[in-house]
């Protein structure tokens, strides 16, 4: 713990001088060099890459030049620590966050229904919202109502996977598919069998039964591509971070037993006395030395496995829908972002001076995000919409067309009155390697922060945070990776926010 002085000096004054090479510029990455540059460390952070964010990041369009991400990615409520990244990195505004979601039914059934809390506490919240899913009969609801209360009041002595699990509980094929499935596989990014009991439970309880607040969603109404270098490299910069993107590192030097600097791809090395190694589990291996690359902690890491995320968009010269956002049952398509007129809300809350126009798709100050050419679509009244379509294992057996085509075909079904919209434009984005699979007992092949040499840091959302591959673990783990940084120098702080607490009738019912 801190000494008297240490208690009566702010963490700047403790931290100054220490010099930290943060290597790999994703969400983990910044996580920790944030934590560590306004703490007072001299940070530097090396990203191979030309942007920032690492598998949550955007292009370039090659034909629109428009700038787009890579996925679309979505934090729910009960993510604390990326919540509290936000707001220290100034770029919370930049994300909206939704009272409401909407839910389409399946073929012939594809009915919008809207899924918001009521007035009732936690579990009961959202319960009067799932009552009024007719895709759903009574005995359907039934089972899911009696599945959330076994999963809530599971004990987690032993992990399984939790198709087994739903299985056990006598879930049918249809209520697997259609309610657990659904959610899991947005969550997850994998199939039933393929997820692990404990990850479940994490989604469903966190997410859904314990709070009021832990479902809720938060959609960057930017692209990410903004969100990074508007504000959160801002933000680093002016606590002194120095980022670099060009910069890959080759390897990390190590001498007596400490990591004592890295070399980069074009021969030049850097020293420092802390290194935080924020980069994907499966290039850990190629950058550490011989000796420590089969240490059991760095050879589990070629036992975790992966799942496939793809990203449909979609131009159309005039509006689909007026939604924001969607949620589809029984479809290829899962969930639909507009990206239109989520970018729209963020010219009709600016300031009334401004000089950005009300009626702007996007913000058109900022070049990146400005809307298609006349005559392209969205300055027609047209829409940018953006298509998610998690654990795409499938999808390698379609072309690109073939995919784009039956995503258009499932939009233009649930919502018939648009048949007259034109396709100007489609294009599809796979990361291969999104995330890591949450299959049974991968937690015990996901190492701690602290890695075998002393001055060395893991960061990464493959990294044991008691939570699957979100945004929110990459945060956490960069905070516990500046923790453990900041430990090292004498200094303890608990950077990682505290989850949400659990509403009291949920205690009573489940505890």
């Amino acid at each position: 713990m801190p000494n008297s002085a240490e208690e009566n000096s702010s963490p700047r004054q403790i931290a100054v001088g220490r010099r930290v090479v943060v290597i790999g510029g994703g969400l983990a990455g910044l996580a920790a060099a944030s934590a560590l540059s306004s703490r007072g460390m001299s940070v530097t952070v090396l990203e191979s890459r030309p942007r920032l964010g690492g598998r949550a990041s955007s292009i370039t369009d090659r034909d629109t030049g428009e700038t787009i991400d890579n996925c679309q990615h979505v934090a729910m409520g009960c993510c604390t620590s990326f919540r509290a990244f936000c707001e220290e990195t100034g770029c919370e505004d930049l994300f909206q966050t939704q009272q409401e979601l909407y839910f389409v039914g399946p073929p012939g059934q594809a009915k919008v229904v809207r899924f918001a809390a009521s007035s009732l506490p936690a579990p009961l919240h959202l319960a009067s919202s799932f009552l009024k899913m007719p895709w759903f009969t009574l005995g359907e609801k039934m089972q899911i109502a009696f599945g959330l209360r076994a999963l809530a009041k599971d004990a987690m002595k032993t992990d399984c996977s939790f198709q087994e699990w739903l299985d056990g509980q006598r879930q049918s094929e249809t209520v697997q598919r259609r309610f657990w499935h659904l959610v899991l596989v947005s969550a997850l990014s994998e199939s039933l069998d393929r997820i692990s009991l404990r990850h479940a439970r994490k989604v469903f309880v966190d997410g859904f039964l314990a709070s009021r607040e832990g479902w809720q969603v938060s959609i960057p109404t930017v692209p990410l591509d903004d969100v990074y270098e508007s504000r959160i490299s801002a933000a680093l910069r002016k606590h002194g971070a120095d980022i670099r993107v060009k910069a890959g590192v080759r390897r990390l030097l190590i001498h007596d037993g400490r990591i004592s600097g890295v070399e980069l791809r074009d021969g030049s090395e850097i020293s420092a006395d802390e290194f935080v190694l924020a980069v994907p589990h499966y290039l850990v291996k190629t950058m550490l030395p011989d000796e420590m690359a089969i240490h059991p902690d760095v050879a589990a890491l070629d036992r975790l496995e992966t799942a496939p995320i793809a990203s449909v968009h979609l131009w159309y010269d005039q509006p689909l829908t007026d939604l924001p956002h969607a949620t589809f049952v029984d479809r290829l398509s899962q969930w639909m972002f507009n990206r239109t007129v989520l970018g729209r809300r963020v010219c009709l809350d600016a300031q009334p001076d401004s000089a950005v126009r009300q009626d702007a798709p996007y913000s058109v100050a900022d070049r990146s995000m400005a809307p298609l050419p006349k005559g392209e679509g969205e300055n027609d009244g047209g829409c940018c919409l953006q298509v998610v379509i998690s654990a795409a294992h499938d999808l390698s057996a379609m072309s690109e067309d073939d995919v784009i085509a039956k995503v258009d075909s499932e939009l233009r079904e649930v919502w018939p009155e648009s048949c007259d919209a034109k396709l100007i434009r489609g294009r599809m984005i796979t990361e291969h390697r999104a995330v890591f699979s949450p299959l049974p007992g991968v937690d015990e092949l996901r190492p701690v922060q602290q890695s075998p040499i002393p001055n060395l840091q893991f960061a990464g959302d493959w990294t044991r945070t008691g939570w699957p591959a979100t945004m929110e673990g990459a945060v956490r783990s960069g905070y516990l990776a500046a923790e453990n940084v900041l430990r090292r120098g004498g200094f303890c702080e608990s950077i990682v926010a505290a989850e949400l607490s659990k509403a009291r009738l949920y205690r009573i019912l489940f505890s």
